[in-house]
């Protein structure tokens, strides 16, 4: 089946889902596939609003792939509330003090619009991700680059800030919290968080308000980090009718992206641009790619590269 074909019909099943009774029946569950059966790790109705550690059958369950030093993936099948039934929740994880990253931001020369792609990925990326939200042509909020504040501040209460230095050391800031640039390498702000420092979850995706939706599906892409100090990336993939409608726009809601990263240990997390924007390369020492494509170009990507030992300096005699 071609892809706008079974887009096409992936939007004919979401339809008729959305039409079910089914679809609002009883309280919204996830649970991951371990050789077949279905362990349900959250349920709407008794969402934790704080996760203490990563859930421990999950995290037996994930079968780690090696990419480089520093940095490997796993992936596994993630059962929904209708109208998403299944989703492929890719997981990165990299280890900021053998890993470089770095921030790129592509532009078109020609009208400002943005350009990047994993297409535009570099040779030498182990991972390449779009990162940050966007408004029009620019990435929204704060960003910044070798040392220095590119992009101003954006403010919300749900909105978060993270920065990288050279060494690999992570600073986190949510809400209206800044951070200063000097000495960040990669630094830029998201939203909504979804996990706001050891885990807890925001008071705003436990309950209704006008701030954010906790019931509308899409596909999600997330950046967290571990209480290990290790960066976790996830993308979700919509699973119910194979890979080649995986890049239709459907997936958890925020309150179950929320419960995803906490379930895979981290303690802080936010969200990325997901939906049609959603975009994620990964590459192994081999020279092997992975490639979960989107459908829009992103003003601004997260890069990941092996760190390679700067060559020693001898003093002048």
């Amino acid at each position: 089946m071609r892809a706008p074909r079974a887009m096409a019909v992936a939007a004919a099943f979401v339809v008729a889902c959305v039409a079910s009774p089914l679809a609002a029946e009883g309280p919204a569950t996830l649970a991951f596939d371990q050789h077949g059966t279905w362990h349900t790790f959250w349920r709407s109705d008794q969402a934790p609003a704080r996760w203490s550690g990563p859930d421990s059958m999950l995290s037996r369950s994930l079968v780690w792939k090696r990419l480089a030093r520093g940095s490997d993936w796993a992936s596994v099948r993630l059962a929904c509330a209708a109208p998403v039934w299944r989703a492929r929740v890719i997981v990165a994880r990299l280890d900021p003090r053998e890993v470089a990253l770095s921030l790129a931001m592509d532009l078109t020369r020609a009208e400002g619009r943005p350009a990047w792609s994993i297409d535009r990925a570099p040779e030498d990326a182990i991972l390449a991700v779009n990162a940050g939200q966007f408004i029009r042509t620019m990435p929204w909020g704060w960003v910044a680059m070798d040392g220095r504040q590119r992009l101003r501040p954006g403010f919300g209460p749900l909105s978060s800030a993270v920065a990288v230095d050279a060494s690999g050391r992570v600073r986190w800031a949510h809400g209206d919290s800044l951070l200063d640039a000097t000495g960040v390498v990669a630094g830029f702000q998201s939203y909504p968080t979804l996990l706001e420092g050891n885990g807890v979850v925001p008071a705003m995706l436990r309950s209704l308000n006008h701030l954010v939706s906790l019931t509308h599906h899409d596909s999600r892409l997330a950046l967290g980090q571990t209480r290990d100090g290790r960066l976790l990336v996830v993308m979700t993939r919509f699973d119910a009718m194979g890979e080649e409608a995986g890049g239709f726009p459907l997936g958890p809601t925020t309150p179950e992206m929320a419960a995803i990263m906490g379930a895979l240990g981290a303690s802080d997390a936010v969200m990325l641009d997901g939906g049609i924007s959603a975009q994620l390369m990964l590459r192994d020492g081999n020279g092997k790619t992975l490639r979960w494509p989107g459908v829009r170009k992103v003003p601004l990507a997260l890069i990941a590269r092996s760190r390679v030992a700067a060559p020693a300096v001898r003093a002048s005699k």
